[in-house]
Formats: C-alpha cells, sequence, structure tokens
C-alpha cells in the first residue's frame, strides 16, 4: 500500500492503524514507511530487516532522535480504524502509531533543506522499528545499536510513546521470573498419596500479597515499584493430583536499581524457592540534567513526570544518550480493545514538534 505522508496527520494515523502489524508481522508497514520516506527530499533512509532510519545531513549543531515503533499486541477484533466523537478507535491507536504518524508527517512537511526563518534547527533522524511489544531480545531497536551503532547518534532521543502529551522522564526496569513448585502426582480420589504442587502457589501468593513496594523520587519524578502475580501453570486433567505449578511474577522496578539488584531483591523475597528468569531489562533514570533533555522540556512547558513501564528510552540511557518519552496517545488506553486516541491530541502533538525542531 502507499502512505500519504503529507495526509492530515489524523488522516495517516488511520492509515497506519489499517496496516495490521502485529509483533513479529510488520513487514507489510515497514515497506510502506520505507517507501515512503525514500520519497522525500533530504532524506537518506536505511533500513535492517523491519526497522526504518531517515536522517537528515544538514550541519546542524545538533541531532534530535524521533523514534516508534510500528508493532501492535494482537488484534481484539479492534479493525479497520473508526472516528466517533473525535476519537480515532483502533488496534494501536495510542500505542503508538499516532506518534509514528506524528513523526513520519514532520519527515514529510519540515524544510529539510535551507536556512533562514522555518528551517530546521537541527539534524534529525527517524526510526520506526520493529517487535517492541515482545520480549526485549527480539526488539529491533536493541537490534540495530549491535549492527549500526552510529545510525542511533544523537544529543536527544523522543520516544514518541503514549503520554497524554506530557513529558515522561526515563522508565521502570521489568524483569519475569517462573516460580516453579515440584509436587507428586496421584490419582484426586486418594489425593493424601500425592503431593499437590497447586496447594503449595499459597505461599508464594501470600508473599506477594503481604509485598509493600518501595515509592522513589529521582529528579523530581516519583516511581512506584510493583511486584506481581501475572501467570500460573500447573495440573494435567481433572482427576490427577499435579506434580507441578509454575507462577510467572514481573517485578516492575524503579531506575535506581540496577538488574542486577532487581533480581537479586526478587531473589531474597522469594527465598528458598527455585526461580527461572525469563526476561529481564533495566531502567532508564531521568536524566533531566543533560542540556538537551532540559531544552525540550523548557520548550514542552510541562512538568515532566516519570514513567510507568518499560519503554526504548532504557536502550538509549545505556549508550548515554539523553532520551525522553513523549505523544499524544493515551498510556492508560494501551493494549485495551477499546484503544483509541484524541484526534486534537495527535494534532497537538505535531504542533508542539514542529515548532520545537524549527524554533
Amino acid at each position: 500500500m502507499d502512505l500519504d505522508l503529507t495526509a492530515p496527520v489524523g488522516e495517516l494515523t488511520r492509515q497506519l492503524v489499517d496496516v495490521p502489524s502485529v509483533s513479529g508481522e510488520e513487514a507489510p508497514l515497514a515497506d510502506a514507511v520505507e517507501k515512503a520516506l525514500a520519497a522525500v527530499d533530504g532524506l537518506r533512509v536505511a533500513r535492517d530487516g523491519d526497522a526504518v532510519v531517515a536522517r537528515t545531513f544538514l550541519g546542524r549543531p545538533s541531532r534530535i532522535l524521533l523514534a516508534g515503533h510500528l508493532d501492535t499486541v494482537p488484534l481484539a477484533d479492534n479493525l479497520p480504524a473508526r472516528v466517533v466523537d473525535g476519537r480515532l478507535y483502533g488496534c494501536g491507536t495510542s500505542d503508538m502509531k499516532a506518534g509514528v504518524a506524528v513523526a513520519l508527517r514532520l519527515a514529510a512537511t519540515l524544510p529539510l533543506t535551507g536556512a533562514g526563518a522555518g528551517a530546521l534547527r537541527h539534524d534529525v533522524t527517524w526510526i520506526c522499528y520493529d517487535n517492541e511489544e515482545v520480549t526485549a531480545d527480539r526488539n529491533g531497536l536493541r537490534r540495530l545499536a549491535a549492527r549500526h551503532r552510529d545510525w542511533l547518534d544523537a544529543d536527544l532521543a523522543i520516544l514518541m510513546e503514549p503520554t497524554s502529551g506530557e513529558v515522561e522522564a526515563g522508565c521502570q526496569g521489568t524483569l519475569r521470573v517462573v516460580v516453579t513448585l515440584p509436587g507428586t502426582r496421584a490419582h484426586s480420589a486418594r489425593s493424601w498419596l500425592g503431593d499437590n504442587a497447586i496447594h503449595k502457589a499459597a505461599e508464594v501468593l501470600r508473599r506477594l500479597g503481604e509485598y509493600r513496594a518501595r515509592t522513589v523520587t529521582l529528579d523530581g519524578c516519583t516511581y512506584r515499584e510493583g511486584l506481581s502475580a501475572v501467570r500460573i501453570d500447573g495440573g494435567v486433567a481433572g482427576n490427577v493430583i499435579p506434580d507441578l505449578c509454575r507462577v510467572t511474577v514481573n517485578f516492575r522496578f524503579a531506575p535506581d536499581r540496577t538488574p542486577e539488584a532487581a533480581l537479586a531483591h526478587v531473589r531474597e523475597v522469594f527465598d528458598g524457592y527455585d526461580l527461572e528468569p525469563t526476561d529481564l531489562a533495566g531502567g532508564a533514570p531521568p536524566g533531566l540534567a543533560a542540556p538537551a533533555a532540559a531544552a525540550f522540556v523548557a520548550a514542552t512547558g510541562r512538568v515532566p513526570v516519570a514513567k510507568y513501564g518499560w519503554t526504548d528510552v532504557a536502550r538509549f540511557a545505556e549508550l548515554g544518550i539523553p532520551a525522553l518519552n513523549y505523544g499524544p496517545g493515551d498510556p492508560n488506553l494501551a493494549h485495551t480493545r477499546d484503544e483509541y486516541v484524541e484526534l486534537a491530541a495527535i494534532d497537538e502533538g505535531e504542533r508542539l514538534l514542529r515548532r520545537y525542531l524549527t524554533g
């Protein structure tokens, strides 16, 4: 399909949403994005897998990077997109095709050559990447950092994550572990001959229920931690005492903890149990003291708040690149069946970033 990057940003969002792009299936949308950006004068376009990168080379003293992921969570009978009362409904509207649409429309309509009034104050990099909504090892930005580190060079990275138009600084870290509970299988009619593994989950759930999470304030941004059971697996048949139960636990931790410290903490909480880490990604401190980040915050007029959830600002933090989250979507609507974005919020996001990039 062809994308019209010069269409009104709400319409461009609808175009993006109507191309299904569940994680691992982004190729058709990546193809369309690559084709559209390649047609824009003044951009140098490159691709790695289903990640598309476009850059200006104007010799400006600074570079700003706008990044957004193309993938969504699985569909929930919420395509095609539809407009109702000033809201665009559909899978990925809020997280985060509205943000991607803002970035892409700027790529097509900003003055990418020349100087003078209205010209770009910064060189700009646009990155649209794959597999953000799944495990860290598949993340397209992670792959770009490993293969093409120079493509990510910037004085500030702005992740177009849904923030309701606020500036969200840093992000929580996240880890998942599986607590394995062994038992002894037996016929349920003679349950006393077995050892019920599922019953043993009661102690694990008790520890979680009594757990008191920390609240941490960094650079004026308050991060709340959370330790939660997110899945329980066990049992093989309705007449068998289960000999195995697994409880999956997710820890969202403040960015003052290293991944190693976070894992050590979870091991302490579940002392005596067999734990298998299945996913671990460190958080990112707010980084608001960085000059480029402070300048963006000043330009928005917003008071930064903590980012709840993990985002790829953490990858940029690892690379020493200041990064912030800013986008028109509502994070509370992400991944929901009735996900939507306010069309007025998309327009406002475009106006603010256009003003910031052109001064």
